[in-house]
């Protein structure tokens, strides 16, 4: 009998610590309804009826106005580690000059930028300080410029 419980007791110690090591998917962004975004028709729609049919995008274009961006992500990671990718559609409705659809189109995974990003400190121009330069820096320097009012013959600190 205790040789059932103990090996009972194991066994579910065993399947938490995996359940812990399980994949955790998550959706971010747009949830794309297929039979809506088919539904865009480039010549027959406008901004209005995109607008009402699929939503405000998740982004516009910044320049011309011309399109608009609906981006959908799945990610999947395991406890502890960054979450990866795993898979991203883009719907691109562009529009003409008129504000009427002219293109509807669907990109995948084969716009996602890998970067890895360097942590090494980015050099900047000035005149490096140490902790204590910071710290103490400005003591003894109330006034230093001329006085009360700044240096100034009429009492303005600035220029005229």
């Amino acid at each position: 009998m205790m040789k059932r419980s103990v090996t009972l007791m194991m066994l579910t110690a065993a399947a938490l610590a995996s359940a812990g090591c399980s994949r955790i998917k998550a959706n971010q962004g747009y949830l794309i309804d297929e039979t809506l975004f088919t539904s865009i028709l480039p010549g027959t729609d406008n901004r209005e009826s995109v607008s009402r049919t699929l939503g405000r995008p998740t982004f516009a274009a910044q320049f011309d106005n011309g399109s608009w961006y609906y981006v959908s992500r799945l990610t999947g990671q395991y406890a502890f580690v960054a979450p990866k990718t795993l898979g991203q559609q883009i719907l691109i409705v562009s529009f003409d000059a008129e504000g009427n659809v002219s293109k509807v189109e669907r990109r995948r995974m084969e716009k996602i930028a890998r970067i890895n990003p360097v942590d090494d400190k980015t050099p900047t121009l000035g005149k490096s300080e140490g902790f204590f330069e910071t710290l103490f820096g400005n003591v003894g320097a109330v006034g230093a410029a001329g006085g009360p009012l700044g240096g100034q013959p009429d009492g303005r600190d600035g220029p005229r």
